[in-house]
């Protein structure tokens, strides 16, 4: 059977693609991972109940997701400044949510052509695209994952520098956009390392099972 390197490449970047916005797109999705910090962070002390809190979040997350187009933190003042960054946070969440679908989309259509066709990706090194996406993505994730982790204030602040270029509407003052209160740094913290894990997991397993596939090729 033919073998294309082409297709090769392109199933190792949809691959990679697939993994990243995916595990980035767990934490926007599932709500009840940001319940569960109401009580361990002790959010209610700053005055709302645990409804009222949940209530601020969903409506944010609302927005940022795209699901109405004014924004609202709940019972919740805010600033325009404020306001105007959650604008930009929508903007890279809708963007990972749609490079994910387009990516499911491209990869699916990619690995069907496999199927019915007389083709299959070429095996850089005897190693599949998925591999080559797993090291790829793995190798790069954990270095900065490494380095966030020696000190995770600066790469906050590095984070938001790449993202927001030339804005400061993300140093927000609690007098004026309380709902920072809710969303405190450590939360944040792990996000990214449910993040990390939900990569790190995904590369493991496209790792092992073309080990495991090139071991059957073997015997």
């Amino acid at each position: 059977m033919k073998t294309s390197k082409i297709l090769s490449v392109l199933l190792s970047v949809l691959t990679a693609l697939v993994v990243l916005t995916g595990s980035i797109a767990v934490p926007l999705l599932c709500r009840s991972f940001y319940y569960a910090h109401i009580g361990p962070m002790h959010l209610e002390n700053y005055g709302l109940t645990e409804r009222e809190i949940k209530t601020a979040y969903d409506e944010m997350m609302d927005f940022c997701l795209g699901k109405r187009e004014d924004f609202s933190a709940g019972v919740l003042a805010f600033s325009r400044s404020g306001a105007d960054h959650f604008a930009d946070v929508r903007g890279l969440f809708l963007l990972d949510l749609r490079v994910l679908k387009l990516s499911v989309v491209g990869l699916g259509f990619l690995l069907g052509w496999c199927l019915m066709g007389k083709v299959r990706p070429y095996r850089f090194l005897s190693r599949g695209p998925g591999f080559w996406a797993a090291t790829g993505l793995g190798a790069s994730f954990l270095i900065v994952g490494g380095l966030a982790a020696l000190d995770f204030d600066r790469a906050f602040v590095i984070f938001h520098s790449i993202f927001f270029p030339g804005k400061d509407n993300w140093i927000f003052d609690w007098q004026t956009d309380p709902i920072i209160l809710f969303l405190p740094q450590d939360f944040f913290r792990n996000c990214a390392l449910l993040i990390l894990a939900l990569l790190l997991v995904w590369c493991g397993a496209l790792i092992g099972a073309d080990l495991w596939a090139g071991r059957g090729r073997k015997l």
